[in-house]
């Protein structure tokens, strides 16, 4: 029976760690203003946990306990430091004179710092002096509670090369206060675009692995989920947090029609629409209608979420309406011009108005340097060639595609394509 207890505690533990981790990481950073002390003092709470949990039960507020034992540590730690100043020798006594009555007051504010300290450690993640590579590194980590193992299998890198960007990244932000600062106003919006890029790469590495053997990674597209979807709590007002989100479940209700029974990629017109989940299309267009009650309707992310819409709202691939989606793309390509957005709306051109219209739009960005080893130039446009008839270009540009990626089950497609193409 004691055995049983014991598995069930430690069960206990993992969960409320799962849960618990980040806000307790972020309320520390919000102390001590250092990472690697944060994340130390947290594993010290969580060691505490398990030596005490077992004895005495799980405490009723987990996250608390955690949060009060941390704090002490850090405490005990500034003082032989001899590093406190006014502000831990206050907190100090009010930890070491809080009486039982005023625990429960001590908890409600604890809650009350949770969406600042998780904020302020979202903007710490994605701070503007990491490169972007740090970036997803830190927020993984600190936001979603990768091990730099399971960091390193997502992307395919060395353990080592992640632990390695982890470590310059605080040592950057260890030599600047101002990164542990929530920007307000106009700096946070300013920021916030930082911040909504990492989350976004990190779902498109999920949705569209870049090397490898698998075509998607579905884990990360869960992680970039939840980020997107913890910023919404935290960013209520922003529209672009709530396109972000918009854009992403709708993206994510795909997945489970994106492979077929052996992992081979199935294209957005092929996929049994049946597959894609209804609820995340729900809360897709729940999140862009806020994003647009909110004015931000021609923001970069709503503008990509309402293309993602006019697919999850048409019952069949016929019944796309891309004239729409032509439209939306040219409304993109006006607010965040690239050549990937031009590429797209060539492809919604050639769908509402026939291959022949779209490939001069494709030609013209043939030179452009951005493309040069970008793998879907070549397959958009062996794709129309196909479709004008133009089977020995086709081939030779799905080909040209295959040798350009670097996923292996991107690769069995394409070279799949220019077989179909034949040698005629």
């Amino acid at each position: 029976m004691a055995a049983m207890q014991d598995v069930a505690t430690h069960r206990a533990i993992d969960a409320v760690w799962r849960i618990e981790s980040t806000r307790l990481i972020a309320g520390l950073v919000r102390m001590v203003r250092d990472l690697d002390l944060a994340e130390e003092l947290a594993q010290d709470a969580l060691v505490a946990a398990m030596e005490a949990w077992p004895r005495d039960g799980v405490p009723d507020n987990p996250g608390a306990w955690l949060m009060t034992t941390a704090k002490r540590r850090a405490i005990d730690r500034l003082r032989r430091r001899q590093l406190l100043d006014r502000k831990h020798a206050e907190l100090a006594r009010e930890l070491e004179d809080a009486h039982e009555e005023r625990r429960e007051q001590a908890e409600e504010a604890l809650d009350h710092d949770i969406d600042d300290d998780l904020l302020r450690l979202v903007f710490v993640a994605c701070h503007p002096a990491l490169s972007m590579e740090a970036r997803v590194a830190l927020t993984l980590r600190l936001l979603c509670g990768l091990t730099t193992d399971e960091i390193a299998r997502a992307f395919l890198v060395p353990e080592a090369t992640v632990a390695q960007r982890i470590v310059r990244a605080k040592r950057t932000l260890a030599g600047s206060d101002a990164a542990f600062e929530v920007p307000r106003g106009e700096a946070l919006r300013a920021r916030l675009s930082s911040v909504l890029g990492v989350v976004y790469l990190v779902f498109n590495e999920g949705y569209s692995a870049t090397s490898g053997d698998d075509w998607m990674r579905p884990p990360l597209c869960e992680e970039a989920l939840r980020l997107g979807r913890m910023l919404a709590a935290l960013a209520p007002h922003e529209p672009e947090v709530h396109g972000l989100v918009a854009l992403m479940e709708i993206q994510a209700s795909r997945l489970p029609a994106r492979t077929g029974r052996d992992g081979e990629p199935v294209l957005l017109l092929e996929q049994d629409r049946s597959r894609w989940d209804p609820l995340l299309v729900h809360r897709g267009l729940d999140a862009l209608a806020r994003a647009e009650r909110l004015g931000g309707a021609f923001g970069p992310y709503a503008l990509q979420a309402a293309i993602a819409a006019c697919h999850a709202r048409a019952p069949t691939a016929d019944d796309t309406d891309w004239t729409r989606i032509a439209t939306l793309y040219a409304a993109l390509a006006q607010v965040a011009p690239s050549p990937v957005v031009e590429l797209n709306r060539a492809v919604a051109v050639s769908m509402a108005s026939g291959p022949a219209a779209a490939l001069p739009l494709v030609d013209r960005l043939r030179d452009d340097p951005v493309l040069a080893h970008y793998h879907l130039l070549p397959s958009v446009r062996g794709d129309l060639l196909s479709r004008l008839g133009r089977h020995v270009e086709a081939r030779a540009e799905f080909e040209r595609a295959a040798a350009m990626t670097r996923n292996v089950r991107e690769q069995e497609l394409l070279r799949k394509r220019a077989r179909a193409c034949g040698t005629d």
